[in-house]
């Protein structure tokens, strides 16, 4: 009689690979760029756009952004298309809701748009000293002098 129990598993081959290779760009950081003067037509004329102090203070605040750190010349001007549906939102506009929660997510926005794009904070990685999440001792502090026996199985007695 052969052996006991299930045959051994079979090593799965992924057969969803991409079918169009990776291509790797240059990166190149790129500075923020000012929010630009522009003019708008309003009741028929030409009149200067005034951005809103809140809108300002949101640019400056991705100026200041750890993500900035990481963002091209396309990421800027996309931001900046992005200010204009921010500047719409606070001068009113509700129905730019949704378009600047999409495009600002794309950004890690929010705790959760970066648990997703996958960012972390560097300080982060070191803060804890390797102690995990709890921040008590880690497990090689709590039971780094502990050794097996000999015989491997409990306390010795069989």
């Amino acid at each position: 009689m052969a052996g006991n129990g299930p045959p051994p598993k079979a090593r799965k081959v992924r057969r969803n690979a991409d079918p169009v290779a990776q291509t790797v760009l240059r990166w190149e950081r790129a500075e923020a760029p000012e929010l630009p003067e522009f003019r708008i037509e309003r009741d028929g004329q030409l009149v200067e756009f005034v951005w809103p102090e809140r809108t300002r203070e949101w640019w400056q605040m991705w100026i200041d952004s750890p993500q900035s750190e990481h963002f091209g010349a396309s990421d800027w001007q996309y931001l900046l298309d992005t200010a204009l549906i921010h500047a719409r939102l606070w001068s009113g506009d509700l129905s730019a809701a949704a378009e600047l929660r999409l495009r600002v997510a794309a950004f890690g926005a929010t705790p959760a748009d970066r648990a997703r794009l996958r960012m972390v904070f560097a300080e982060a990685d070191g803060a804890d000293k390797g102690r995990g999440s709890s921040g008590g001792p880690s497990a090689r502090e709590r039971y780094g002098t502990l050794r097996s026996l000999p015989g491997g199985k409990g306390n010795g007695s069989a």
